[in-house]
């Protein structure tokens, strides 16, 4: 679609985004780090079949941490204790490897740094300019020090994170519970507002929670599966709400 073709989204009340693939290309350090750990771990463990790229967007993107792990292993019909968020990297527990999966993330933001798409930031700013309010929807523990990283956390007064969705025991995507509360944080009408995803379960997560619009973000779940998902409107980049041009830019660290 052409920008002239697109709903005007400084006409809601409010656009709350996800993290993750849709304001930073972070979703891509979680794809490798998922991939390491999880193809080392299925190795050691004799799991049949091997770990694949569509296991991320089938039972990893935009869920939980642990949430994510447990329906992996499921899928495999492994069941491992839940175990605790303090546990060692090392431990055979959900929680365990989901705390192994970071370790990977963690070092290569740290090593790396990670800046947002140029079209993202593009559509931030005019929203920004039009005084329409944003917010973070993200699943991750690890929004706040991404936002920190890609110098766009005080663009935010809400971020509903996993610190917090854990903290209020909140359900993970796909249940509405961290769109809705991000929602009423602000003080928004989900109705009158706009909710931007790239997973499928966080479509699943905004349509169920009856936003105005969900727009979703295709960066390699598929149009189609997205469309089936929930989403009113699929772009290849947040830059064709602005002009056609920015979303042809590379994201910088």
């Amino acid at each position: 679609m052409t920008a002239n073709a697109l709903p005007d989204l400084t006409d809601y009340d409010a656009v709350l985004f996800d993290l993750d693939g849709v304001l930073t290309p972070t979703a891509e350090v979680h794809m490798h780090a998922w991939q390491t750990m999880f193809t080392q771990l299925f190795t050691e463990w004799d799991v049949d079949p091997a770990y694949t790229e569509r296991d991320y967007f089938d039972y990893l993107d935009g869920k939980k941490r642990y949430d994510g792990v447990a329906s992996l292993l499921r899928s495999r019909d492994i069941e491992v204790p839940w175990g605790h968020p303090d546990d060692e990297p090392a431990a055979n527990t959900v929680c365990g490897i989901g705390n192994r999966k970071n370790t990977y993330f963690e070092a290569v933001l740290r090593e790396e740094g990670i800046a947002p798409y140029p079209g993202s930031l593009a559509l931030m700013d005019l929203l920004d300019a039009a005084g329409v309010p944003i917010s973070v929807v993200s699943s991750s523990k690890n929004a706040q020090e991404v936002l920190t990283v890609a110098g766009i956390r005080d663009r935010f007064p809400v971020v509903m994170d996993g610190v917090i969705a854990e903290r209020d025991n909140l359900s993970s995507k796909p249940a509405p519970d961290v769109f809705v509360e991000a929602a009423r944080m602000m003080g928004v009408d989900p109705a009158r507002s706009v909710a931007v995803e790239d997973a499928l379960s966080g479509v699943e997560s905004a349509a169920a929670g009856k936003f105005g619009l969900v727009v979703a973000v295709d960066r390699g779940a598929g149009a189609e599966a997205l469309f089936g998902a929930g989403a009113d409107i699929v772009v290849n980049d947040l830059g064709e709400f602005v002009e056609p041009n920015v979303a042809d830019e590379e994201p910088t660290a």
